[in-house]
Order: structure tokens, then C-alpha cells, then sequence
């Protein structure tokens, strides 16, 4: 690019050296700004810069000087996003299952470009994404943006839908069988991405994996299901389902131990119905998928919880531990 042509974009070269340079706890001097400039091919005379960094400030960035043994150094103050809260979102990329080890590091790589080249550096002492288990599927932003496109337009959907076998290899469902439903919502539990949508065939919410979703393209047919999503609850939804598995809707009777009223609070919100038994126990009524997955979560809690209600979801917490003591033979 000809010197004269950087000549008019010096200050946003100037904010670039600035974002990149400096913040809270480093600065930089005039002498060291005009060098940055001339890096890219820009000659400027401090009185121009002083201009710069009042526009600069005008417009609403936080260039804060600081005079020091008889020298101004110049940093930026607040920014956009502050270190901790870029953190966070390192944190989030990392541990989202859906996202691919690829796009990560991408994404990562984006978020670094929000701090300083000296705060980029602890970002990028965060970053542990090759061990993480990541998906494979590198379509899901494709699918997701398709997902976003049929909402908009008020349209249903239409997708291949697939498991793993143990070849690692992608099985269709239902032989290849063309789902169609109506989606309204998308969900991030345990770690995955899920749409939750109405089955208009079988009249019913169901929820899918959007990693293991294929092929998916906008049908003509307008959605279905307004009626119950008109006062849908995504977060009362993704409570009531254990690891998204999907089973019969009970109101579950719990008898805990008064230690793990954080647990049950943790899981079903501070909503959630609960009543003291006696001194060291409370009742908690919880609104539950049943399925496998909510047995074995209050198994995991041990001797502290138990099943004591309805009838028939004792009798499959039996049954479910019976299954397991024959399975190991105890």
C-alpha cells in the first residue's frame, strides 16, 4: 500500500497499536507510538497524534495518559470485554462439546484478538482443547444457522438423523428415514447443542442432538405446534430432562438427607417444592422425564436419597437395581 494511502487510515493504525500494545499494566510513549506507525509506512508528527488520540477519545475509546518523570505514557483503559469475562468465554468454547477441536481454536484465536498481545498470552495459557471430547461433525454451524433460517421464516425442517455403531462409524436412523418437524428452540445441556422441536406426526415435543443431525434443508410447510410452545419453558424443559433423555413426565417424590439441599436446589431451582420429613431429612417433589438416566442420578447420590413416590417409580428403581445386580452378578 503507497505511503499516501496509509496516510489517511494513521488513526486507525493508531488504534490498532494501541488495542494491541498496551492496557491497565502496560504503556507505550510518543516516541514508541510514532515508531509503531512507521512500521506501517506512516509518518506522523506528535501534534497529529495528539489530534488522533482526542478523536479517538471523542468517539468513545478509553486512551488514558499518564505523565511519569516527565514522560506521558498512553495506554487503553476500559475495554469492550474485560480480561476475566474473555476468560470465561475461552472457558465456554473449551468445554462445549458441539464445537469441533478445529473451530476452537478459531474461535479462541477471535476472542484473543479482543485484549492486548500481553493478555492474549494468558488466554492462550487456558487453552486445552486437543483432549477435550470434541464432535466431529464440522456442519453443525451450518446446521444451526439452517435451524435459526427456519424459525425466522416460520418453516419446518427436514433432516437424516444418525447414532455411532461401535466401528465409529455413522448409522442412519430409522434405515435413512426424512425426519420432518417444527423447530422452536435451541438448547445448550450437558455440554451439547439440542433442538428442540414438534413432531406434528406423533403430536409431541421431541428434542435432537444437532451434531448427529444431516442434510438438513427449510421444507414449505408452515410450523406446527404454536400452541404448546406458547408459554414453553426451555429452562423448566432442559430441568426435567436427565442428560436430555427423554422418558414419561411424573412428579417424583424425593427423601433426602438435609445435606443435599444444595444438590436438589442445583438441579431443579430454587422452585423446586421441598418440606422437612424430621430433623436430619426433607421431602423434595421434583417434575421428572423418568428414564434411565434420573434413576441411576439419584443412585449416584447414595445413601442420602431415595424414591419414595409415586408407587410405580419405586417399582422401576427396583427393577432398575435388580438389573444391575444381575448384570454384576452380586
Amino acid at each position: 500500500m503507497a505511503e499516501g494511502n496509509n496516510q489517511k487510515l494513521k488513526i486507525l493504525y493508531l488504534l490498532k497499536i494501541l488495542m494491541e500494545k498496551t492496557d491497565e499494566t502496560h504503556r507505550i510513549t510518543m516516541p514508541e507510538i510514532i515508531e509503531a506507525l512507521k512500521a506501517y509506512n506512516i509518518k506522523a508528527e506528535r501534534k497529529s497524534i495528539y489530534s488522533d488520540i482526542e478523536n479517538l477519545r471523542l468517539y468513545g475509546i478509553d486512551v488514558i495518559g499518564e505523565k511519569e518523570n516527565k514522560t506521558y505514557y498512553y495506554y487503553i483503559g476500559n475495554r469492550q470485554f474485560e480480561l476475566a469475562e474473555l476468560k470465561l468465554l475461552v472457558d465456554s468454547v473449551q468445554s462445549a462439546k458441539f464445537i469441533t477441536a478445529k473451530k476452537s481454536n478459531e474461535l479462541i484465536r477471535k476472542i484473543e484478538g479482543l485484549a492486548s498481545q500481553y493478555e492474549a498470552s494468558q488466554l492462550h495459557r487456558q487453552v486445552y482443547v486437543t483432549e477435550r471430547v470434541k464432535t466431529f461433525n464440522e456442519g453443525i454451524y451450518y446446521n444451526v444457522d439452517q435451524i435459526h433460517q427456519a424459525i425466522a421464516e416460520n418453516v419446518q425442517i427436514q433432516f437424516q438423523y444418525f447414532n455411532w455403531n461401535v466401528k465409529k462409524e455413522q448409522v442412519l436412523r430409522r434405515n435413512g428415514a426424512i425426519y420432518q418437524v417444527s423447530p422452536w428452540a435451541l438448547s445448550w445441556n450437558d455440554e451439547n447443542y439440542y433442538l428442540v422441536a414438534f413432531d406434528g406426526a406423533e403430536d409431541k415435543i421431541k428434542h435432537f442432538r444437532v451434531d448427529k443431525m444431516l442434510h438438513i434443508t427449510l421444507a414449505k410447510e408452515s410450523r406446527e405446534g404454536i400452541d404448546r410452545f406458547r408459554q414453553f419453558d426451555m429452562g423448566a424443559y432442559a430441568r426435567k430432562m436427565f442428560g436430555m433423555f427423554g422418558g414419561e413426565e411424573e412428579l417424583v417424590k424425593l427423601e433426602c438427607e438435609n445435606k443435599l439441599a444444595g444438590v436438589i436446589i442445583d438441579r431443579f431451582g430454587t422452585d423446586v417444592m421441598m418440606y422437612p420429613k424430621d430433623e436430619g431429612h426433607f421431602v423434595a417433589n421434583v417434575r421428572v422425564a423418568v428414564s434411565g438416566q434420573f434413576l441411576t442420578w439419584v443412585m449416584a447420590l447414595g445413601e442420602g436419597a431415595k424414591v419414595v413416590g409415586p408407587e410405580k417409580i419405586v417399582e422401576q428403581m427396583k427393577k432398575e437395581i435388580r438389573r444391575l445386580s444381575d448384570q454384576y452378578q452380586i
